[in-house]
C-alpha cells in the first residue's frame, strides 16, 4: 500500500499488530519457538485491487483507509478478533470461535454494501472473505499452516462481496446465525492435498441452507446462448443456431454430460455470474460466446470456462465471410465442438492427478489412468494399468477403463516387452469383449477389439462385417486410432481405405496408412471376438 500502517509480515522481518489508543501500530514480536493452536481463521482481500490502484491510486488508498478505520477495524475488535497480518489490500484475522468470525465477516460485507451504494461500480472496494477452522502455526513471528492456506484458498473462491467457508465452519455455525449455507461440493484447492467441502454464505435474509445440484460423474457442460453484439435482430437467429448446433454435436460425445437447450437457454438475455449458472444447472464447465457482424464480415468468439474457479480453459475467435450462412454456422460449430472435448479431457485429467489416489472415484481413477497413458515409459504404463483396474473395481459396468486397460496391456507387451505378446492377448480378449458388451457404441471399446485382433496377427485378411457406427467415425475419436497407428506404423502392409480420415499429427507414410486402418477397425464389428 506504500504506507507504514499496512506492512507485510515476513519470516526475516516479523511484525505484530497491536492497538494503542484505538490506532493500529506495528511492533516487533519476540521469537518464542513454535506455537500451534486451533482457531477460526479469516482471510480477506480486495477484489480487483490492482485494477483499482492502476485507475486511481490516491482515491483507492483513501477509500481503503476510510473503510479500515470506520468499519473493518472496529468490527474486528467488536467480535474479539485478533489481526494476525495485513499485507497490502489483504488481511488475516483469527477468532476464538467460528461464530465470531462469521458474524464479523457478515457485518463487514453488509457494511461495505451500504458504503458502496453511491460509489460507481468501477471504483468500488469489494472484499472477498474466506473462513476456515484449523491449525495456526506461529514461529519466529510468522504465521502459517494448512489452516491459513485453506482460508486463503477459500477467499479466492468467494465472489466479490461474498464469503466462502469450509465444511467445518458450516458444521459449527449451522443454526446459530441468521444466514444460509450453499453447498458447492468438494473442491480441490491449490497446494492442498485433500479435497475440501466448500460452502457459500448467504446473508441476504435467507434462513435455511440449501444444496446445489450434484455434479454427474462425467464432465458436465452447459452451452449458453451466444450473445448478439451487432444489434441486428437477424443475427439473433444466427447466434442461437450456433449454440444449438454445438449442443447437438457435443451431445453425441459419450464422455460429456451436456445440459439440454431448454435449460441453458433460460439464461438468454440475462447477466448472470457463470458460477451461479453452474450451481443452478449442476455443471462443471460453461461455454459462452458472442456474434458480431460488421459489413461483409462476421466475428464469432467462444470461451470455455471452469465454473469452479472462473478460469478460462480455452478461447478462440473466428472471422468469416457470411455468404453462405449455413456453411459458416456448420464450420464454426464443428470447430468449437472439436476443440471443447480435448480441453475438457485435459482438465479432467489434471483434476484427477491433483487428488490423493485413495479419494478417487471410478471416473477420476479412469482419468488418472489416461493421464499416465499420455506419458512415455514403463512406470507410467504400469500406473495406467493400476488406475484402470481400480476404476473397474469401483464400477464394473463402466466400459471405458476396460477398453483402455486393453491398450495399456498391449502397449506394455509391444513397446516395453514387460510381458509376452501371447500372454497379453490372452489377458485382453475378455476385457475387450466386456467393453463391447457394456457399451456397444463406445469408440474405445471398438478400438480395443481392433487392437486385440491386430495383436493376434489379424491385419487386413480377416473377413469382417462392416457396420456404420457414427459414434466411432467422428474426428473427436482420433486419439485411440492414433494408438493403433503407433503400433502399426512399421507394418509394410497394404491397407484398404474405407473412408477419408485426416490425421494431421501423423507424418510417417506407414503410420498414415495404419491410422486409416485403425479408423476402419473402429467402424467394423468382428463377430468372432465380440460374441
Amino acid at each position: 500500500m506504500g504506507t507504514g500502517s499496512f506492512m507485510p509480515l515476513a519470516a526475516d522481518n516479523p511484525r505484530g499488530i497491536n492497538y494503542q489508543n484505538g490506532r493500529m501500530t506495528e511492533t516487533r514480536l519476540a521469537s518464542k519457538g513454535v506455537e500451534r493452536r486451533l482457531t477460526a481463521i479469516l482471510a480477506a482481500d480486495v477484489a480487483g485491487y490492482s485494477r483499482l490502484v492502476g485507475a486511481d491510486e490516491e482515491g483507492t488508498l483513501a477509500q481503503w483507509k476510510a473503510h479500515w478505520s470506520d468499519l473493518i477495524e472496529p468490527t474486528i475488535k467488536e467480535h474479539r478478533g485478533r489481526i494476525v497480518r495485513v499485507i497490502g489490500d489483504g488481511l488475516l484475522v483469527e477468532f476464538a470461535s467460528v461464530v465470531d468470525a462469521l458474524r464479523c465477516a457478515v457485518e463487514v460485507q453488509r457494511g461495505m454494501a451500504t458504503r458502496n451504494t453511491d460509489v460507481p461500480h468501477d471504483k468500488r472496494i469489494e472484499f472477498r472473505i474466506g473462513i476456515n477452522f484449523g491449525e495456526l502455526i506461529i514461529e519466529g513471528g510468522d504465521f502459517w499452516g494448512d489452516g491459513v492456506n485453506i482460508a486463503a484458498r477459500l477467499e479466492a473462491l468467494a465472489d466479490p462481496g461474498g464469503i466462502s467457508v469450509s465444511g467445518r465452519v458450516q458444521e459449527d455455525a449451522q443454526g446459530k446465525l441468521d444466514i444460509a449455507f450453499e453447498d458447492t461440493g468438494e473442491q480441490q484447492l491449490k497446494n492442498i492435498m485433500r479435497s475440501v467441502r466448500v460452502y457459500r454464505v448467504r446473508f441476504d435474509g435467507a434462513t435455511k441452507s440449501f444444496a446445489t445440484l450434484p455434479l454427474p460423474r462425467k464432465p458436465s457442460i452447459a452451452v449458453l446462448p451466444f450473445q448478439n453484439m451487432s444489434g441486428d435482430p437477424e443475427q439473433e437467429y444466427f447466434a442461437d443456431g450456433i449454440a444449438e448446433d454445438i449442443i447437438t454435436m457435443l451431445s453425441r460425445s459419450q464422455s460429456l454430460f451436456v445440459i439440454a437447450r431448454n435449460s441453458s437457454f433460460t439464461y438468454k438475455g440475462r447477466s448472470v455470474d457463470v458460477k451461479q449458472i453452474a450451481r443452478e444447472l449442476g455443471v462443471r464447465y460453461v461455454l459462452e460466446g458472442s456474434v458480431r457482424r460488421g459489413g461483409n464480415r462476421v466475428r464469432i468468439t467462444a470461451q470455455l470456462v471452469d465454473a469452479a474457479t472462473g478460469n478460462h480453459l480455452w478461447a478462440e475467435r473466428y472471422d468469416r465471410d457470411p455468404i453462405d450462412v449455413f456453411a459458416v454456422q456448420d464450420e464454426i460449430t464443428e470447430a468449437v465442438a472439436t476443440a471443447i472435448e480435448p480441453a475438457v479431457a485435459q482438465m479432467e485429467q489434471h483434476r484427477a492427478v491433483r487428488k490423493p489416489p485413495e479419494s478417487l472415484d471410478a471416473w477420476e481413477a479412469y482419468q488418472r489412468g489416461l493421464w499416465h497413458m499420455g506419458r512415455i515409459g514403463v512406470p507410467d504404463n504400469e500406473e495406467a494399468k493400476s488406475f484402470f483396474r481400480r476404476a473397474i473395481e469401483l464400477d464394473p459396468r463402466f466400459a471405458p477403463p476396460h477398453a483402455e486397460l486393453v491398450a495399456a496391456i498391449l502397449r506394455g507387451a509391444i513397446m516395453y516387452q514387460t510381458t509376452g505378446l501371447a500372454e497379453a492377448v490372452n489377458e485382453v480378449i475378455p476385457l475387450a469383449q466386456k467393453a463391447i458388451s457394456l457399451d456397444p457404441l463406445a469408440p474405445a471399446a471398438h478400438i480395443s477389439i481392433g487392437l486385440t485382433l491386430w495383436a493376434q496377427g489379424d491385419r487386413a485378411d480377416r473377413p469382417v462385417v462392416v457396420q456404420q457406427r457414427h459414434s466411432c467415425s467422428r474426428h473427436n475419436d482420433c486419439q485411440p486410432r492414433a494408438w493403433v497407428a503407433h503400433g502399426l506404423r512399421f507394418e509394410p502392409i497394404s491397407i484398404p481405405r474405407t473412408r477419408a480420415y485426416r490425421f494431421p499429427f501423423v507424418h510417417h507414410p506407414g503410420a498414415a496408412r495404419s491410422a486409416n486402418r485403425g479408423a476402419a477397425l473402429c467402424d467394423v464389428h468382428y463377430d468372432g471376438l465380440a460374441q
